[in-house]
């Protein structure tokens, strides 16, 4: 088997562990004897600094690469929000004509859709920047609770760690199951970490509404999540009809009134849970008729049952 060229393009203010993370995945499989060589560049084949301060050094300019079997593209904080740079959206648009494979991390997919590269695909980013990743390039199906996707040679992965996940389904598409295990296991993470990006969101983004009718709803039920609402007192909230009312809700905000009672309820128990409140107290204060019907919400939206994601994220001691 020929040597598998591994190419992460570099540039100013970037997510480090965007890169080291997917980058040890690689080079622990390269160690257990996959054919993995890593490369880096840049748009100027300058060196780089990064999120936290360091410098990376490349091997030389993007444009200057002929061929890649794998290219990685990390996410950076301005990258959402800032003007891409031309240079960028050049070595960007270069390094995903010549790979063979373009994986994404984070808002690594802002660089994908400055280049089109997402028009008509599946795709997904961080959670917070999914919504606007949406906007931005509409043709594009974003997927917002996904730690990946996967459409043709693109792939594209959720907030900073998950590159790891997402380097690790690709060295199990190229060499099997045993080895991707084997470097998750030296790497002590996840095989693949189960749930999606909700389990790790404790706050519910809704866009402000141009219809006054359904901003009346959000605000009351915001504010009070308690409420044993129904679709006739929402109706009647927004001054509406409830059949009215639920065509404005799935265009406004792209779920039904009564999904987004859940919804509200739902974050607002992530966030008791995290402060250390029971189960019993949360079932109570986020206005879930009982403690069964909260568990059912959270193991079909979050793939676990309270308890669990409480012991998950509420804190990072462990007693051994």
């Amino acid at each position: 088997m020929g040597v598998h060229r591994v190419v992460f393009l570099a540039f100013e203010g970037m997510k480090q562990l965007d890169v080291a993370g997917p980058a040890e995945v690689f080079a622990e499989a390269a160690r257990l004897g996959a054919p993995y060589e890593l490369g880096y560049v840049s748009s100027t084949g300058d060196p780089v600094g990064t999120s936290i301060g360091t410098r990376i050094e490349v091997g030389g300019i993007a444009e200057g690469v002929a061929h890649a079997d794998t290219v990685i593209i990390p996410g950076g904080d301005a990258l959402p929000t800032a003007p891409i740079s031309a240079e960028l959206r050049a070595a960007t648009a270069h390094l995903t004509s010549v790979a063979d494979r373009v994986a994404s991390v984070c808002t690594g997919a802002f660089l994908l859709a400055s280049v089109g590269a997402l028009d008509g695909r599946r795709a997904t980013t961080h959670w917070a920047h999914a919504a606007l990743l949406a906007r931005i390039c509409p043709s594009a199906e974003v997927i917002p609770d996904a730690l990946f996707v996967h459409d043709g040679k693109f792939h594209s992965s959720a907030g900073v760690s998950s590159g790891i996940d997402l380097a690790l389904a690709l060295v199990e598409s190229d060499h099997g199951p045993e080895l991707a295990r084997e470097v998750a296991q030296q790497l002590v993470v996840y095989m693949r970490r189960p749930g999606g990006q909700s389990q790790f969101s404790t706050m519910l983004s809704v866009s402000p509404s141009s219809q006054a009718s359904v901003k009346r709803v959000v605000d009351a039920v915001s504010a009070r999540p308690t409420v044993p609402y129904d679709m006739a007192g929402l109706a009647t909230i927004a001054g509406v009809s409830a059949r009215h009312l639920a065509r404005l809700f799935e265009a406004e905000i792209g779920m039904s009134p009564v999904k987004f009672v859940e919804q509200v309820r739902l974050e607002t128990a992530k966030v008791l849970l995290l402060r250390g409140e029971s189960v019993a107290v949360t079932t109570q204060r986020a206005g879930f008729q009982n403690a069964e019907t909260m568990r059912r919400v959270f193991v079909s939206r979050l793939g676990m049952p309270p308890s669990v994601y409480q012991q998950r994220f509420a804190t990072t001691t462990r007693a051994v």
